[in-house]
Order: C-alpha cells, then structure tokens, then sequence
C-alpha cells in the first residue's frame, strides 16, 4: 500500500506543479463584465411653447415618428385673437399713415411709421406663438418618453419637457462597472453587449467615456462608463434595453485572471483587521 501511494502522490505532485506552471505563462483575454442599459445617443425634447392648455395628443412611449410629425397641439383660441386684434391694430394704423401722407403731416408719418413697425412686430410675434401651437417632432425617432393622452385640457408651464425623441440608429451603451474594475478600463478598447431580449445577437461596441464619478446602486458604488455601437444596423434594439456587456482589457495569465479578485479582497480584509 505505501509503495503503491508513493508513486501517485509524486505523479499528483508533478501534475500540480506543471499545472501551476502552465497557469503561470499561458495567458488570455482578461474582460470585464458589467450591466448594461442601451440608450439614444442624442434625444431631443420637445417643450411647450407657453403656458397654455394641451388639447390634442395621441403620442406615447414606443411610438415611432417622421420629422414634423404631430406630438401635441395647446390650445390656441386666445392666440387667434391675439392675432386678429393685432392684424386689425396694424390696419388702422396703415390707414392713418395714408391720411398723414396726403395731408403731408410729415410728424404725423414718421410717428406712424414707428408705430407701424412695432404693430407688425407684434402680428409676427402672435403669427408665431400661433405656428408653436402645434408640437411637432424634431427628429426621426422613436418616443422614449412623455404621455400627454391623459391631460387633455391640463395646464402645462412654458419651456416643461413634454417629450423625449431618440433617433433609432444612433446609440450609446452605459456600464454600470464595479469600481474594482474601473482601473482596468480605458476609452478605446473594444467590447461586446448581449441584450437580454436578444442573447444570441451580440453587439460590438467602443468604449468612449468614463466618468469619474460614483453612483450608489443597490448598496454599492458604480461608474457609468459609455461606449458606441461599431454598426447599429439591428432595427429591434430600442432605448432603455438591458443586458450584460464585456470589455477586452488585454492579456492576463491565467492564473493572475482566476486569483487576482480573491487575492485583493484577502489584501483588504488584512488592512482592514490587522493593527
């Protein structure tokens, strides 16, 4: 029996020591996996033009729309008066300025005149309060946000953001990235999302921002950090989808990859504990 074991125990001996040493050189490709959310990388926002009321609005959430596209319309019987009062000052106007001039009342007409100026500026003012009326899209996009459907006849603040467009063909991933991994990445390396809708339709992406400010999310801190799709050409993805994300961060012997997490939690816990 003893001789029997001597032999195992130096071949499980060697065994260890030529795997240690094959972990020791081999490498790969150490990534970083993160949560990730995908988002437009521009949204405009549609505001309201005035104080007013919302009249008319069929738009919401996941609505696809063209440029120009109605979003919501306020009401605008006030400004159509607004309009006839000034379009009816500015007539009055213009007819004293035709008695001044035949009776060559030269004071009269340059005192017009300047009255007239500010009556046209007015009817332009009401023209375009009249045209803002009616919210239109700005953009090609899809609605990311705002549902007015309803507050028909509520009251909105001049310059609220009733609407977030994202355009469908431009889009940014955010990491959410442990701050124990934030030294390991960098603006330009590569990675890849895998959506939680879509799994098996990885999408290659660069990063292109890390922002150096912690946010606490579910009892720990995280980085955003952000990158671009390589080739958004997937005309399923939306704004807000969720998934997971890896970044390559380079070459790594296997076992710094497989070690390297427990050592400095170990490291941590000794400075922590040790006087």
């Amino acid at each position: 029996m003893g001789s029997t074991s001597k032999p195992s125990l130096k071949l499980a001996t060697i065994t260890g020591v030529l795997l240690v040493v094959l972990l020791s050189f081999a490498t790969a490709d150490y990534r970083i996996t993160a949560r990730a959310v995908l988002e437009g990388e521009l949204q405009r926002a549609a505001v309201a033009p005035f104080d007013g009321f919302v009249i008319e609005s069929s738009v919401r959430p996941g609505d696809r729309l063209k440029e120009g596209d109605l979003l919501a319309a306020m009401d605008d019987r006030d400004l159509v008066l607004e309009r006839a009062r000034a379009w009816a000052d500015l007539e009055k106007l213009r007819q004293k300025y035709s008695e001044a001039m035949a009776k060559h009342d030269r004071p009269n007409v340059q005192m017009l005149t300047a009255q007239i100026e500010q009556a046209g500026a007015q009817l332009q003012l009401a023209q375009e309060k009249l045209l803002r009326a009616h919210i239109v899209s700005p953009i090609d996009g899809l609605v990311v946000s705002g549902d007015l459907t309803q507050m028909l006849g509520s009251p909105v603040e001049r310059g609220k953001t009733l609407f977030e467009i994202a355009p469908l063909d431009r889009y940014r991933v955010v990491l959410r990235t442990d701050d124990r991994d934030l030294r390991f990445l960098a603006a330009g390396q590569h990675g890849q999302l895998a959506l939680a809708g879509m799994p098996a339709a990885r999408q290659d992406f660069t990063v292109t921002r890390i922002t150096p400010i912690a946010e606490a999310k579910d009892g720990r801190n995280e980085f955003r950090v952000e990158g671009t799709l390589d080739s958004p050409n997937n005309y399923n993805l939306r704004p807000g989808m969720e998934g997971v994300a890896k970044v390559s961060t380079g070459g790594h012997n296997l076992i710094w990859i497989w070690s390297h997490g427990v050592i400095e939690w170990l490291r941590l816990m000794a400075w922590k504990w040790l006087p």
